[in-house]
């Protein structure tokens, strides 16, 4: 049996013993049943750890359950990640490298064998050390997560104490320019901008200046931060994951792309929109939801006081196709959330309420208490019906090194989200095998 056989059998275990259906467990765990549905089958494997933590409490697993379920996916996830670097990529950009290792959704692949005993290895120590330290299941899967280091682009954080620095792009920068173009030339005559490249999990910078600015080394955090040299910023006692194609219930979403419908591919599953967008050299089209996902790295907690939007550019919108991912979908539940709406002059993060089957989840609110055995999520949804956006977020803390603030974007980059007024909308006919109106 291989690693995600024996990760999805635990699934499956779970999950009959819990006696919940595939769509309640979905809804617990923000994703759609069709994906979970993979997960239990082994067709598929989360790439992020929180997913496996959300399943294993929504089952009510034991302590020693939950390790052996996190076990099981650690050896999975190795194997994985050592065969995708022998897969090339077929499209005809490059993709980040962030791209790939922070999908929530993985297709699983075969791999060799040395990385997987190192990973299986170094579990089998960590797991010790948690046992005999009696830590609570949540600790664990927080432990794992710093003691592995940031993924390749991962957040970093600076900033003024009692001040937000990360706010230094202008307002009259153009777009970034595409991943794998090698420049920062401009876009071209035609006049329509060219995209920001869309990952999967991105970076936070704590002080970003002009868009073409090149981000600062990923910082790997420590047990406990060090402390500030005098008159230096405080290091961010936080870990984020950011992701950035997050569908609304798994499935609805639109993209824009300068690309004829001929020459553009099906639409993916959630967990390869960023490869497909970045392909298509396509931004999001009316609107964005973001979701990061927070935890403390030190020992002690920290307070997330408010988060502020920035808009760093407001251009035309390009006068390019609309592609939708879904030709309708829906699900029960309609998670709470940070609604910014970007064609306000000063654009605010403002709470929403969600609902969950007829009953109300209370709109999330500031200040949130976060540690390292309790991670918080953060939704944010971003609409324009008027601009081609170029913004980002900065997330005001305060922890025991100081206070300061965590810049939210694409790695360095904006985010970017785009009206798309009067553009030809297609969606895939799967009977005909094409894209149609």
């Amino acid at each position: 049996m291989s690693e995600a056989e024996d990760f999805a059998r635990l699934m499956r275990e779970l999950k009959e013993r819990a006696g919940l259906s595939y769509g309640a467990l979905a809804r617990r765990l923000h994703t759609s049943t069709s994906t979970l549905h993979r997960y239990c089958k082994g067709e598929a494997l989360p790439a992020e750890f929180a997913v496996v933590d959300r399943f294993a409490r929504a089952c009510g697993a034991t302590r020693e359950e939950v390790m052996d379920l996190h076990r099981a996916w650690l050896l999975a996830d190795a194997r994985r990640r050592a065969g995708a670097a022998e897969v090339p990529v077929p499209v005809s950009v490059s993709v980040p490298e962030a791209e790939a290792e922070a999908e929530p959704t993985v297709v699983v692949t075969p791999d060799p064998e040395p990385e997987l005993a190192a990973r299986g290895a170094w579990y089998r120590r960590r797991a010790a050390v948690v046992a005999a330290a009696g830590v609570t299941a949540g600790a664990v899967a927080v432990a794992l997560l710093a003691a592995a280091g940031p993924e390749p682009g991962a957040p970093h954080a600076g900033g003024s104490t009692g001040t937000g620095s990360g706010a230094g792009t202008s307002a009259g920068t153009s777009a970034p320019p595409f991943a794998g173009s090698g420049s920062a030339s401009a876009p071209a005559s035609t006049g329509a901008p060219e995209p920001t490249p869309p990952t999967g999990a991105t970076g936070a910078t704590g002080a970003t200046g002009s868009a073409g600015a090149t981000a600062a080394p990923p910082v790997r955090p420590s047990a406990s931060p060090p402390a500030s040299a005098p008159g230096r910023d405080p290091v961010a006692p936080l870990k984020a994951a950011v992701r950035s194609h997050v569908w609304t219930a798994g499935c609805d979403h639109a993209y824009l792309s300068e690309r004829g419908p001929g020459s553009v591919p099906p639409p993916p599953v959630e967990a390869d929109a960023p490869a497909w967008a970045s392909a298509q050299r396509a931004v999001h089209a009316g609107t964005q939801i973001v979701e990061v996902t927070l935890h403390g790295t030190g020992e002690g907690a920290v307070v997330l006081e408010d988060l502020e939007v920035r808009v760093a550019a407001r251009r035309k919108p390009p006068a390019w196709n609309v592609y939708q991912m879904s030709q309708g979908c829906g699900g029960g539940l309609t998670p709470a959330a940070f609604a910014v709406n970007l064609d306000a002059p000063r654009p605010l993060a403002r709470p929403v309420a969600g609902n969950d089957g007829g009953n109300t989840l209370p709109a999330p609110s500031f200040p949130l208490r976060v540690s390292a055995a309790e991670p918080a999520v953060l939704r944010v949804e971003a609409a324009t019906t008027g601009c081609d956006c170029d913004w980002s977020l900065d997330l005001r803390w305060t922890g025991p090194s100081g206070s300061g603030t965590l810049r939210i974007d694409e790695g360095g980059r904006p985010l970017r989200t785009s009206a798309a007024p009067g553009r030809p909308v297609y969606g895939y006919a799967l009977e005909q095998g094409r894209w149609a109106r």
